[in-house]
């Protein structure tokens, strides 16, 4: 694979504690948190009664692919859409499993249409009225870099701009042993071809050999029990970090990152 390139037109983030991309890059850059944070994601997207029934994953999802467009000022009707989780929600899986073993008969069908994988993309094209294309993946602590190297093929092979939106949230009952996340984490990426303000970040990716270093960024370090913390060294490098990332993108594989434009400017910046 060669040298992929997009543009960073939109950010999207939340977490708890950090309920949105400028609370994530004030607290990256200066330890702060904001006062009286949500304890969940409530898109907009979604009707009140669906909102409040949402599961965790596909409201995370939703939010930080809303602010994602919002920022980049791309109405989502017409992008198309890249949606990556490592376990996709493993409360509805656990849930489902106990209810099969137990009480076959009583299995809710609301939960059942939530179980599968590509949920959360459902409910975004559909709340959108999207036609374009959506892709759902899961490649386990790969999962954010395979994501990202998705929408910037789809970007190379022709597409304007993509969305990109990954998360995860806390894991339960057996399988939580062997995936254990902590949390609610999500975050959105608008990436596109071409670099409509003077502000935007540049991102080059290309794969290389190699093991990921350990994360020492501050979101990396708060948010590192989440099973998509693999991603935060990218955000943290778009809150002010470094110019260069590496993520893991599968057994003795690394997606290097590097990014110019507004990161490099705050960097020569910095005193």
């Amino acid at each position: 694979m060669g040298v992929l390139t997009a543009t960073v037109e939109g950010v999207g983030f939340w977490a708890h504690g950090l309920p949105s991309w400028d609370a994530a890059q004030a607290f990256a850059q200066s330890g702060a948190l904001p006062a009286d944070a949500p304890s969940r994601p409530s898109p907009q997207l979604l009707a009140p009664n669906e909102r409040r029934r949402a599961p965790e994953s596909v409201a995370v999802a939703l939010e930080v692919g809303l602010a994602a467009c919002a920022a980049a000022g791309r109405d989502p009707k017409h992008l198309p859409s890249v949606f990556t989780s490592t376990q996709g929600d493993m409360a509805i899986t656990d849930y489902m499993c106990a209810t099969l073993r137990d009480e076959p008969r009583t299995i809710s069908p609301t939960k059942f249409h939530n179980s599968v994988h590509n949920a959360a993309a459902g409910y975004w094209t559909i709340g959108n009225g999207c036609m374009a294309p959506t892709t759902a993946i899961s490649a386990y602590d790969a999962s954010f870099a395979e994501g990202l190297l998705e929408a910037l093929v789809q970007l190379a092979t022709g597409s304007e701009a993509v969305l990109l939106a990954c998360y995860d949230t806390q894991s339960v009952g057996p399988l939580s042993g062997i995936a254990r996340s902590e949390g609610v984490l999500g975050a959105a990426l608008v990436l596109s071809k071409h670099t409509p303000r003077t502000d935007a970040v540049q991102l080059c990716a290309e794969l290389i050999d190699g093991e990921p270093e350990p994360a020492h960024g501050s979101l990396s370090l708060r948010y590192a029990g989440n099973l998509m913390a693999p991603m935060l060294p990218l955000f943290d490098a778009l809150a002010g970090g470094d110019n260069c990332v590496m993520l893991k993108a599968g057994p003795h594989r690394l997606l290097r990152l590097t990014l110019s434009g507004a990161v490099l400017s705050r960097a020569e910046r910095a005193p």
